[in-house]
């Protein structure tokens, strides 16, 4: 009998009210994803991807609201968590990595100060104990010299080093799940191949999922079994990262693959996908994508915006593959385009 998944989210929908209206940030976004896993999120700025973590373990910044949709965690509803139940599992069930070391860590508190009064409020224990996890969390992280590094503030540390301490916060409980928000982001490449093998490492050794956001797609292949993709707000894509990258179905993800330097390929010119991103406040009739897509067809500008829909081993929301289209031949073109 298979494990029920440890993460579920249904119909996720993110909302920002303003003086024109609501802005559908997030919009009925779905996936799961299973203990051990570790799923890629990619997109151009502006696709969601951040805000679909953050709305997760509910850090989004006012006036950000979750409007609709359920997330539920090892069976429980975390969406609707308040107060003492949602900082439980708000650094206890789950970590979250950001972008930048130096926002997350406070600049006034040695290293190891913050990483016991982290694991003493997750989990009671004396001061003593407290401090030796944290420098066996250190060590687990591959902080060089930890036992010295411990009385260090973030200032003292390179920039490789205290994204490894912001890694090793969001350890601190032993969390079932893991959000890493572009945690190789402004890292030179041997720190990111590190900070991507231990992320790795966690989830073999430890059982902890992971959800990567990322625009990387680098990170994602040498990381993921599974990669999201997203576009204004939406998954467009998702499915088993190597289909996704050698197989993508949806025009939109063939672009992203397209546009990728290939070592020893002989295109004398990547992939460039016309316009940008929709604006929340102007997003096209139709399928969000269809005003820079070359396959768009008549029902990709006038019918509702497709929902996901298998392709191969991978789900797109895209018209090409809709039983009725298929009929018509659209769907080969598709793929023989992939």
């Amino acid at each position: 009998m298979a494990k029920p998944p440890l993460l579920c989210v249904e119909e996720l929908t993110v909302e920002f009210p303003t003086r024109r209206g609501l802005l559908t940030a997030v919009d009925r976004v779905s996936f799961e994803l299973s203990e051990g896993e570790v799923l890629g999120v990619v997109g151009e700025s502006g696709a969601g991807k951040s805000l679909t973590g953050a709305a997760v373990i509910q850090l989004l910044e006012p006036p950000g609201r979750i409007a609709g949709g359920a997330v539920t965690l090892e069976g429980q509803r975390i969406d609707r968590l308040r107060g003492e139940a949602l900082r439980r599992v708000r650094g206890g069930k789950i970590g979250m990595i950001f972008q930048d070391p130096l926002t997350s860590l406070n600049p006034l508190l040695t290293v190891g100060r913050q990483l016991t009064e982290t694991i003493r409020t997750h989990r009671p224990m004396p001061q003593a104990k407290a401090r030796e996890q944290a420098l066996e969390l250190l060590y687990e992280v591959g902080i060089p010299a930890a036992a010295q590094r411990i009385d260090h503030y973030p200032h003292q540390l390179s920039g490789g080093m205290r994204q490894r301490i912001v890694i090793a916060l969001a350890l601190a409980a032993k969390p079932r799940l893991v959000i890493a928000d572009e945690p190789t982001t402004a890292l030179d490449v041997s720190i990111q191949a590190q900070i991507t093998a231990l992320l790795k490492r966690l989830c073999r050794e430890q059982g902890t999922a992971v959800i990567l956001i990322t625009h990387d797609m680098g990170v994602i292949a040498e990381t993921a079994e599974r990669v999201a993709v997203m576009y204004a707000g939406r998954i467009v894509e998702i499915g088993p990262v190597q289909d996704v990258v050698k197989r993508a179905c949806h025009p939109y993800t063939r672009g992203l693959m397209g546009a990728i330097p290939k070592v020893g390929g002989e295109l004398d010119r990547l992939t460039q996908i016309p316009g940008s991103m929709p604006r929340l406040t102007a997003i096209p009739p139709g399928c969000a994508f269809n005003p820079r897509c070359g396959e768009a067809f008549d029902r990709c500008r006038a019918a509702p915006r497709p929902e996901l829909t298998a392709a191969g081993n991978s789900r797109a929301a895209c018209w090409l593959y809709a039983p009725a289209t298929r009929g018509a031949g659209n769907a080969g073109r598709a793929r023989g385009g992939a």
